[in-house]
Order: C-alpha cells, then structure tokens, then sequence
C-alpha cells in the first residue's frame, strides 16, 4: 500500500500521488458539493422557516393590538357620546339660566318701576291714558294673513 507524504493536497483519497490542487478526487469532490448544496438547502431552508417565523410573529402583534383596540374602542365612543350629551345639557343649562335671569330682572322691575309697568300695560292690555290715541303699525306678517271669508 503506498504511504501517504506529508502533503495531504498531494495524496488522493485512495492514497495514490495526485495532484489534487489541480485534479481533486471524484470522491471527495462529490462529498463536498453535496455537503456544500445540503448546507445551502439547509440555510435556504432555514431563512424559509425564519421568514414564516417572522410573518408569524407580525401577524400574531397584529392580532393581539386588533384585540386591544377592540375592548377600548367601544368603551371610548361611549365616553365621546357622554361628553357630547354632557355638552348639550350644559348648553341647555345656559340658556335656562339667561331666560331666569331675564324673567327675574322682568319680575324686579315691574315690582320697582312704575314707568315700565305703565309701558307693559299699554302694550299688552292695551290700556290707555284720558285723551290718548294708539296707533299701531301692522306688520309685515300680519298683512301676509289672509283676510278671514265673509259668508254671504
């Protein structure tokens, strides 16, 4: 059996004295590109995998803040109906207190002013003073009535 030399890249595999830098052995060429081709299967396959791991995991984020939104979602548009109902009462609450304050400084001045009450009671009573005459304009709106029928 031949020995083999102290250069591997010289021997073969059978250990016959090739030259292996320009002529490798079949054998050991062919285990090396299919090791080379399963290491690339094996990567390939491996960023196929890291990649569904990966959409995986995005869709599983996405899923979970779709579920958060969904339990907070409807819990905030009926805290904006309340504010919103919250706003009209307080509007409500407004123009209730201008009409009160109204009707009240009506009421203190037809208890103190005699002058406005004379004025009230000419023009909603239609009372008048010895030797006054009214006129009063009709309106745009009461000329726009139309005459009640006169039956024959």
């Amino acid at each position: 059996m031949p020995v083999a030399t102290a250069w591997p890249s010289t021997t073969s595999c059978c250990g016959s004295k090739k030259n292996l830098v320009t002529k490798p052995c079949t054998a050991l060429h062919s285990a090396e590109w299919s090791t080379v081709t399963l290491n690339f299967r094996a990567r390939r396959e491996a960023t196929v995998w890291q990649r569904l791991n990966r959409i995986l995991l995005v869709l599983l984020i996405i899923a979970i803040w779709l579920v958060i939104v969904s339990l907070f979602v409807p819990p905030y548009k009926k805290l904006m109906q309340s504010r919103m109902e919250i706003d009209n009462l307080q509007q409500q609450v407004n123009e209730q207190h201008t009409l009160l304050a109204r009707q009240t400084r009506e009421v203190t001045l037809l208890k103190t002013d005699v002058s406005y009450l004379e004025t009230i009671a000419r023009d909603r009573l239609d009372l008048m003073k010895e030797g006054e005459t009214i006129f009063r304009l009709e309106t745009a709106r009461a000329k726009a009535k139309p005459a009640a029928p006169t039956r024959k």
